[in-house]
């Protein structure tokens, strides 16, 4: 095994990276992609879709006890360690407030493979609401659901209006405890697709001249980008004030940083934290805000 991850969560399972012959006994069919890496290592080739959803499969099997899981050809497989840093650390954020009980998540833009809810029901046993615009996904996801008898803790829900974040999906009267949401990245295809190929090239691979796999167009991006929709999140939130606790959202460009806290000024939110994440190289955030000072001002 690699050497501990300082980078990841304290709690995240993945931070001495991925015990391959642990993942191979528990998910047999992930044998036929590993080999050894140029340093000796036992590992996969990541630009491989199969051997990438292969290796998700064998995650969330041995470490969230998902043991049925699967997405359509040509949806994104998200990496297991990043996705489970952020449940953790909406614990921590959760926990300074002195709210560990009777947690309610509502995940924006769920998907098919239906990770973070996944992760938070088996970690903290927090009661999920997934929400998509894609019909398909959301099928998919219910299945998942469905063969690992998650019906008590895991529900999905369509959202009817594509430019709509909250309305729609957050319904009167309903509590939520906490917002996720990873938002799509990109303003335009061409933006997603030059970005597949950087992390194609980062791959050593000959980059795809087309987004043949790793996510849907609403997964990969919206007009305006990740800063429209930041906007659109942070405006919506503020109708939905008094039903819920805190809202929060991966930041992925910290360009985008300072239009995220403009808009949550105007909205007036009483709290707002930045919380920093890494995972090996790769640097990322989440920004969590409350309108709420009594949720806000709580410490253990």
């Amino acid at each position: 095994m690699k050497p501990e991850s300082s980078s990841l969560h304290s709690r995240n399972h993945h931070r001495n990276g991925y015990d391959f012959a642990v993942l191979v006994e528990t998910h047999p069919s992930l044998s036929q992609y590993v080999r050894p890496n140029a340093y000796g290592d036992a590992s996969i080739d990541f630009a491989n879709p199969q051997a990438v959803k292969a290796l998700n499969q064998a995650l969330l099997k041995h470490y969230y006890g998902v043991a049925v899981w699967d997405i359509p050809k040509n949806y994104l497989c998200p990496p297991i360690p990043g996705r489970a840093d952020y449940v953790h650390y909406l614990a921590d954020l959760l926990a300074e407030s002195c709210i560990t009980e009777h947690v309610r998540l509502l995940d924006i833009g769920t998907g098919a493979n239906l990770v973070y809810p996944l992760i938070a029901a088996h970690a903290y046993g927090w009661q999920c609401v997934g929400v998509d615009i894609d019909a398909k996904a959301l099928r998919n996801a219910q299945q998942i659901i469905e063969a690992n008898g998650l019906q008590q803790q895991i529900s999905v829900r369509q959202q009817p209006n594509p430019s709509s974040i909250f309305k729609g999906v957050m319904l009167p009267g309903e509590q939520f405890t906490i917002t996720l949401c990873n938002p799509p990245f990109h303003a335009s295809a061409e933006e997603a697709l030059a970005g597949t190929q950087r992390k194609w090239r980062g791959l050593g691979k000959k980059p795809p001249q087309a987004l043949n796999f790793g996510g849907q167009s609403n997964e990969l991006f919206c007009e305006g980008g990740e800063a429209a929709f930041l906007t659109t999140m942070i405006r919506e939130s503020k109708l939905f004030a008094k039903q819920c606790g805190w809202f929060t959202t991966l930041v992925s460009k910290a360009t985008n940083l300072p239009l995220v806290y403009r808009e949550l000024k105007k909205v007036q939110a009483v709290t707002v934290k930045t919380i920093e994440m890494a995972q090996g190289q790769k640097q990322s955030r989440f920004v969590a805000w409350s309108f709420q000072p009594a949720v806000a001002k709580k410490r253990i």
